[in-house]
């Protein structure tokens, strides 16, 4: 495996951050309320926790595994392999909330992620294959 320039490495652990920080950004104002006014109420913040601890584990692991990817030295081949994770983790998020939102706007939205990030999935795909 070829040693990566310092350089390189900024270059790739710079992409990863944006990556990493465009996702969380997206979903910021994702956050659990502090209290349930009553007890039936309590039961259903415990159900929609679930979909929450689900997709940030999803986040968690799309992250250890762009952090773990082996970096070409190349900028836009790192790029493209960075940003099709990142984009498949987008689309797995938009399926958890497809399957346990409560919100119409928020599942049509949610299927609209699905299509628009599979369509660059398969873009990011057919750029890498050409490469080869």
């Amino acid at each position: 495996m070829k040693q990566l320039s310092q350089s390189s490495r900024r270059t790739a652990w710079a992409l990863a951050a944006w990556a990493c920080v465009a996702t969380m950004g997206a979903h910021a104002q994702m956050a659990e309320p502090a209290t349930a006014p009553n007890p039936m109420a309590k039961a259903s913040m415990a159900a929609g926790s679930m979909g929450m601890t689900d997709m940030k584990q999803s986040m968690r692991m799309g992250m250890d595994k762009m952090q773990s990817m082996s970096m070409t030295g190349d900028t836009d081949q790192d790029f493209a392999m960075m940003m099709k994770m990142h984009h498949q983790q987008g689309v797995q998020m938009a399926e958890m909330q497809i399957k346990n939102g409560k919100s119409a706007e928020m599942k049509n939205m949610a299927k609209h992620i699905v299509a628009a990030q599979n369509k660059e999935i398969a873009q990011f795909d057919k750029w890498m294959a050409k490469q080869k």
